[in-house]
């Protein structure tokens, strides 16, 4: 792409749509997981039923993933983008505004389809504004992401503690942000090109429409549910940990999930310019090295303050797998990318959805401290393929990246 393309305004606006895009995205999630003690009150899910609402989220998720995948033959990834984002905002209203099971069950259906759509089609655009700005910038995509989470949560801590009503909480974040999104979609980018925007896959001919091969794509795969997994354990079980292993007060055990994502959010601030600097292999190995660490601390720990350090490592180490993992099947398959991505995201589901029931059963049948060494070998199993991440013509990090003088944000 030419220097003059670079600069193209379309860019930099397409890159600010999406950044709002994945902090939604943030906030939407947030508000529905970290209120599901209220969800489960309001509509009386017992203890044994919940587990099957929670579970069925991540799997129609990954459903909805792979019919974005065929999807985007037809339309241009923006365009799914554009309407499936409201729809994961009208399930989250819809969560908030029924009073029977069986609207809980439809809500909560809807809510795991479009989120699926939503995490495929997000990531297609971002993997592509990657590519033709030639350079690291997809973390920050994921940093808006982890900011919407801590802003979505501290909407749902206001509603706990002014005991306001789901519907109280929910409307008035959808009625604000669905317009935003829908005003923003205006901006959003397809696959740059020489200049030209490519409408869908199907406008690509050739090599260039290398088919995705699963065999291919399996390392990156794996390391995207070993992401998850040890994601899942953080987000589960810390609190847990903290309080019923290594002793800590009740008030001490909701700080550690907290402390992971501003560590996440800091991390992915600046994991651009560190892949900018040192290449993706390095960083995805630091970053598998790092959540190692931080798993070990908390399998060892003495006392909760102890147990503590291992958070913020594993908030540095875990957050920068994923979106390099979504970057990697990107350049491993050029013209073939958003089906890649399409696949690869399902095991963001998989490695979410096995994570928290793996980490328990292992707790409860062996100790929580030896289960935390599971997460731990998963993600320096990393290691094993962070080659991957430096697949044959990789352009970003290691001296392959363009000169700043075509920086275009």
């Amino acid at each position: 792409m030419t220097d003059a393309a670079m600069s193209d305004p379309r860019l930099r606006h397409g890159r600010a749509a999406l950044t709002f895009s994945f902090f939604v995205q943030g906030v939407a999630f947030a508000l529905l997981v970290t209120r599901i003690p209220a969800v489960q009150d309001r509509y009386g899910i017992s203890d044994g039923l919940l587990p099957a609402f929670l579970a069925g989220v991540p799997i129609l998720a990954g459903v909805g993933s792979v019919a974005t995948e065929h999807l985007v033959k037809r339309v241009a990834p923006s365009v799914a983008l554009r309407w499936v984002q409201p729809l994961v905002m009208l399930a989250l209203l819809g969560v908030a505004a029924g009073d029977r099971l069986g609207q809980a069950a439809v809500s909560f259906a809807m809510f795991g389809l479009a989120i699926g759509g939503l995490d495929a089609s997000m990531n297609m655009l971002g993997v592509s504004l990657q590519h033709a700005y030639g350079r690291s910038i997809i973390l920050g995509f994921h940093a808006s992401f982890s900011l919407g989470g801590i802003v979505g949560s501290s909407l749902a801590w206001s509603g706990a503690h002014w005991h306001l009503s789901l519907l109280t909480l929910y409307l008035p974040v959808v009625v604000v942000l669905v317009p935003l999104c829908l005003v923003g979609s205006r901006w959003y980018v397809d696959a740059p090109r020489g200049g030209q925007q490519v409408p869908t896959e199907a406008a690509l001919t050739g090599d260039e429409r290398r088919p995705v091969v699963f065999r291919l794509l399996l390392p990156l795969c794996l390391v995207m549910a070993f992401a998850y997994i040890g994601e899942s354990t953080v987000a589960n079980w810390s609190a847990k940990y903290l309080q019923d292993v290594l002793g800590s007060s009740e008030q001490l055990s909701t700080v550690p999930y907290n402390v992971y994502v501003v560590s996440a959010l800091l991390g992915r601030t600046v994991g651009d310019r560190v892949v900018r600097r040192f290449g993706p292999v390095t960083v995805v190995r630091a970053g598998s090295v790092l959540a190692g660490a931080g798993f070990a601390i908390l399998a060892v720990a003495p006392g909760p303050w102890v147990g503590m350090l291992g958070l913020p490592l594993l908030g540095f180490g875990l957050c920068v797998i994923v979106p390099q993992t979504f970057a990697a099947a990107g350049r491993l398959f050029p013209g073939s990318s958003d089906g890649a991505i399409a696949r690869i995201n399902i095991f963001n589901y998989v490695g979410y959805l096995v994570g928290a029931p793996l980490v328990g059963g292992l707790g409860e049948a062996w100790t929580y401290r030896g289960a935390m060494l599971v997460p731990m070998v998963l993600v320096l199993l990393t290691l094993l393929y962070a080659p991957s991440f430096g697949a044959e013509g990789a352009r970003y990090g290691g001296g392959h990246e363009r000169p700043h003088t075509v920086d275009v944000g």
